[in-house]
């Protein structure tokens, strides 16, 4: 039997003290109830009949008896329950089956995996191509370099372009191909996507190949060691399960929204992955369910929802999670620059940027609505975030920063605020505050007035890094820290658009309201041919999602097969 919601109401009726454990009285109420029930509806429960529902509520009026005290004896209280109707429950179709409604649906066209150009072609349409190649590290560059060959030879032309624009003119150009050494010598630096482009067109695959890796200062593929495959993927999931937490669910749409969604496809594509996408789906369920203990234990409930999600049969081996991680590092940066994009694209420069140390590197956050920027390992990678957002001012967080943080932001010219006290030799002066506060010795914030939200700020910042970076680990296992950045900021985005979706005209939107409203907010799963229905209880939660647009479906799931992702109440 399962009570979806009870309400204990005490009514005295005369006299003028509770007694002297006021709480007692609704205490024996409490642990009496499920007894009473029990007896109640006993013939339901037994024998082995059909599953009944009542969906009216059921009235359960308790009168102590002379003894004053609910739980004293048997006859010491007088219960009656309201008459109510119950409707049988139909029993759902065994999982080799389908679903009426499928029954009718016409089948599903086999789904393909968007390719890499697909992406790349994309973003070179909204003019943010460049933008994203810049943040991209020398490793991804000649990864996706290589993919883009067999579709795209022009944005292959623009990855190439940008490699050769880091090696910068000392190159040596006995190491360039045949064909670009005259020209290379006497290039400028306006001629080298004409060159580069021109040479792409018609050269051979291999030979581009090798020029990319040269270019980065790479190892040609016979001396690199590779890296062993993840293995094969668990089986999928089948039928209707039932899940202990929606949330990892409730991410798909604000992911979907800025396009994140539709990235993970090309650029797992572009490093040859598509079939681990559930792998990242299940580090990313991880990093919004419960805690994990000692670093690396995670609960039974845990790792079925993690499963869920991902689509596949639990548990999800943490070998193949910390292999997965391994082979990936070269799509992730990808994914955290369409990200870093988005962010970057609804920031207002008047509002300051949040910067904080974690897990030895430094984590970038929009103080507005704590939506994540980068996460990143030292300041110097962090400035083509900040010029993104419009040169904000930068308010620093207590945290481990990474050394010479505060003279690398005060050389490019950050201005930024910190009442964290510097080290000997930091280019900063005190500012005359309340408390002590420093600025940089280049430049100082154009207005001061965020200084009084400094504290706020950081302590809503070290809340959100405990949660999802100390707490929460999506690989333990893994040897390299990119996977589980990724999904944090992935993760971290998500809870800040829920939270910032259905709370910010009533209280300071904080992603960690959202954990912990709906980290137990239970859900149904069920997996059909062409759709993945999701069925919540029905609620204030549920209305207040409904309300925000936050169960919209959402089509194309990477890690579903293509299938969509659809919410209903029930």
């Amino acid at each position: 039997m399962t009570v979806h919601r009870c309400t204990v109401t005490v009514v005295r009726r005369g006299g003028w003290s509770w007694g002297p454990d006021p709480r007692a009285l609704v205490r024996d109420v409490v642990d009496t109830l499920p007894d009473l029930l029990a007896d109640h509806f006993a013939p339901q429960l037994a024998g082995d009949g059909p599953d009944v529902e009542i969906t009216e509520p059921v009235i359960v009026t308790v009168r102590p008896g002379a003894f004053g005290r609910f739980g004293r004896s048997a006859t010491s209280a007088e219960v009656r329950f309201s008459p109510v109707t119950m409707a049988e429950v139909p029993a759902g179709p065994p999982p080799d089956e389908v679903s009426f409604e499928e029954s009718f649906a016409a089948p599903a066209a086999p789904w393909a995996a968007p390719v890499a150009a697909a992406l790349f072609g994309e973003l070179a349409e909204r003019g943010e191509l460049d933008a994203l190649l810049a943040l991209l590290p020398e490793e991804s560059l000649v990864t996706y370099v290589t993919a883009l060959l067999a579709d795209d030879r022009t944005a292959a032309a623009r990855l190439l372009t940008e490699l050769a624009r880091r090696a910068g003119p000392g190159w040596p150009a006995d190491l360039l191909p045949e064909p670009l050494r005259d020209p290379f010598a006497g290039a400028a630096t306006g001629d080298l996507p004409g060159l580069l482009a021109a040479y792409v067109t018609t050269a051979d695959r291999e030979d581009v190949a090798r020029l990319a890796r040269a270019l980065a200062g790479e190892p040609s593929p016979d001396t690199a060691e590779p890296a062993p495959p993840p293995g094969p993927v668990a089986g999928r999931a089948t039928g209707e399960v039932r899940v202990r937490s929606a949330l990892p669910f409730l991410l798909t749409g604000p992911l979907a929204r800025i396009g994140y969604l539709d990235a993970i496809g090309p650029a797992l594509a572009g490093a040859e992955l598509t079939e681990y996408a559930p792998l990242f789906a299940a580090a990313l369920a991880y990093k919004v369910l419960g805690v994990t203990e000692r670093g690396w234990r995670r609960g039974e409930h845990d790792t079925e929802t993690a499963a869920v999600f991902a689509g596949l049969e639990p548990p999800v081996p943490e070998e193949r999670l910390a292999a997965f991680a391994r082979l990936a590092r070269p799509a992730l940066p990808v994914l955290d620059g369409v990200l870093a994009l988005a962010v970057c694209r609804g920031h207002d420069p008047a509002d300051p940027l949040l910067l904080t140390g974690a897990d030895g590197g430094l984590l970038l956050v929009d103080a507005q609505g704590m939506f994540p920027v980068a996460w990143t390992t030292d300041a110097a990678a962090l400035l083509p975030h900040w010029r993104a957002c419009g040169r904000p001012a930068v308010l620093i967080c207590d945290g481990p920063l990474p050394t010479g943080t505060l003279r690398e932001l005060d050389a490019a010219g950050v201005p930024f605020l910190t009442g964290v006290r510097p080290l000997r030799g930091d280019p900063v002066t005190r500012l005359p505050w309340r408390t002590p506060l420093w600025t940089g010795a280049t430049r100082r914030p154009a207005d001061p007035r965020p200084a009084a939200s400094l504290p706020a700020h950081a302590d809503r910042c070290a809340d959100l890094v405990t949660a999802l970076v100390a707490e929460r680990r999506a690989v333990p296992l893994a040897a390299d820290g990119a996977l589980e950045r990724t999904v944090t900021l992935a993760a971290a985005l998500g809870l800040s658009t829920i939270a910032w979706t259905l709370w910010r005209d009533r209280e300071t939107p904080d992603p960690l309201s959202a954990l912990h409203r709906f980290a137990d907010l239970e859900a149904t799963v069920r997996f059909e041919r062409a759709a993945v229905r999701v069925r919540v209880p029905m609620g204030r939660r549920h209305a207040d999602l409904l309300r925000g647009g936050l169960l919209a479906d959402v089509a194309d799931v990477p890690w579903l097969g293509g299938r969509a992702l659809t919410f209903s109440g029930g």
